[in-house]
């Protein structure tokens, strides 16, 4: 079951990491400003809210493997109206219905892996979501490939149909099931608000959600007018950063056992700003990429650790917790990639970037006053190992 439901992440992970490059490219199809491109990104944050809302209801009637299977359906028929339609309503729609399943997807793997996994519930996230990064690797490579040798980006980004069809068609013969839903009474009888550190951890994940969104949309941009790469080049160099993500969440996962959340999340956003420096003041090609897997290094722990840790402080309700922090997720998605977009129309793409610092910066000072919100007993059980983890898992 484990396995199936990492493959299920990692399907997504291929189709979101593999559509940052495309945008670009969709942008030179269509004619359209950087701006109007990124409401692309608006379209996924459009879907994440959708997909939120509906799958709990439907988790209730089809069952979690149900659900699980319809999104990844849903995601692959919303590449393929990616791929047949170049008009910008069109191509707006499919990131609208991609990011719709592709949210219950998330949703519904880490609510299975929590049922399943009980006080190894964060390892095994964590995992999963490397798992994720690993096919995000994958996924620029194969668009930059296709692009390059002349096939352009939409026989890359649609491998990810036949990929779908492949695991559906394993799980299918090997009669592979999932958790069932498991009921909070804590949340169908208490609608008490959630405390304060818990949005906090919730403004955090919208700040670090936001410099990974915009890294996956622009990078490649920046590639190609300030390190003079190919299209097809810029758009393979993206995989740098999911690189370094996966390598960064296998040798987190490990730290997590012995450092404390806070200052591990802290020592991850100084990496992402070494990585950011080297990857903006350079203008030759390759440093620029080792620049972006820093980046990528940094950013691996981000939403691992402000997942764990909001759960962790939301007092017992970690169905509606965890509802919320997908809406988190539509400042990263809808709204900062907008406005880095307006701001590179007026000064170009690589000064731009220089948004990328300020989130880093609101992401630092929102940890630390969670350090100082957290008490002693709230820091713990966030760690894996922790006892009071396996007791409320």
């Amino acid at each position: 079951m484990t396995i199936l439901v990492y493959a299920q992440l990692g399907l997504w992970g291929f189709f979101l990491y593999g559509f940052g490059p495309v945008v670009p490219l969709l942008r030179d199809e269509q004619g359209t400003t950087a701006a109007v491109a990124s409401l692309h990104s608006t379209g996924l944050a459009a879907g994440a809210l959708i997909g939120a809302s509906a799958f709990p209801w439907l988790a209730r009637r089809l069952g979690r493997g149900g659900v699980l299977w319809l999104a990844l359906g849903g995601v692959a028929g919303s590449v393929v109206v990616l791929c047949a339609f170049e008009v910008l309503p069109a191509t707006l729609g499919a990131a609208v219905l991609a990011s719709t399943f592709g949210t219950m997807v998330v949703s519904g793997v880490n609510a299975a892996l929590a049922d399943h996994h009980g006080s190894g519930a964060t390892t095994a996230i964590s995992e999963a979501n490397a798992v994720a990064a690993g096919a995000g690797v994958v996924a620029p490579i194969v668009i930059g490939m296709s692009v390059s040798a002349g096939f352009g980006w939409r026989p890359g980004i649609a491998v990810v149909v036949g990929l779908i069809a492949l695991v559906f068609v394993v799980g299918l013969s090997l009669r592979v099931r999932l958790p069932a839903v498991v009921a909070s009474p804590v949340v169908v009888s208490g609608r008490r608000p959630l405390p304060r550190s818990y949005w906090l951890a919730w403004a955090m994940l919208s700040a670090t959600g936001s410099v990974e969104v915009c890294l996956s949309l622009w990078a490649a941009d920046v590639l190609r007018s300030h390190a003079g790469m190919s299209p097809g080049a810029a758009s393979a160099t993206v995989a740098a950063i999911v690189g370094g993500m996966f390598a960064g969440r296998l040798v987190g996962s490990a730290l997590s056992r012995r450092v404390a959340p806070v200052p591990l999340l802290l020592g991850a956003l100084a990496i992402s700003v070494v990585g950011f420096a080297i990857f903006w003041v350079s203008a030759v090609a390759w440093i620029a990429a080792v620049g972006l897997m820093v980046l990528g290094v940094g950013n691996a722990m981000h939403y691992p650790l402000g997942i764990s840790m909001a759960l962790a402080v939301a007092d017992g309700r970690r169905d509606r917790a965890s509802a919320y922090l997908m809406y988190s997720g539509v400042i990263g998605f809808g709204i900062s990639p907008v406005v880095l977009g307006w701001v590179a129309d007026g000064v170009g793409p690589h000064r731009a970037f220089l948004l990328m610092p300020l989130f880093i910066a609101v992401a630092a000072v929102l940890a630390v006053r969670l350090r100082r919100a957290l008490a002693l007993g709230s820091l713990t059980a966030v760690a894996p190992a922790s006892g009071r983890l396996r007791s409320e898992a």
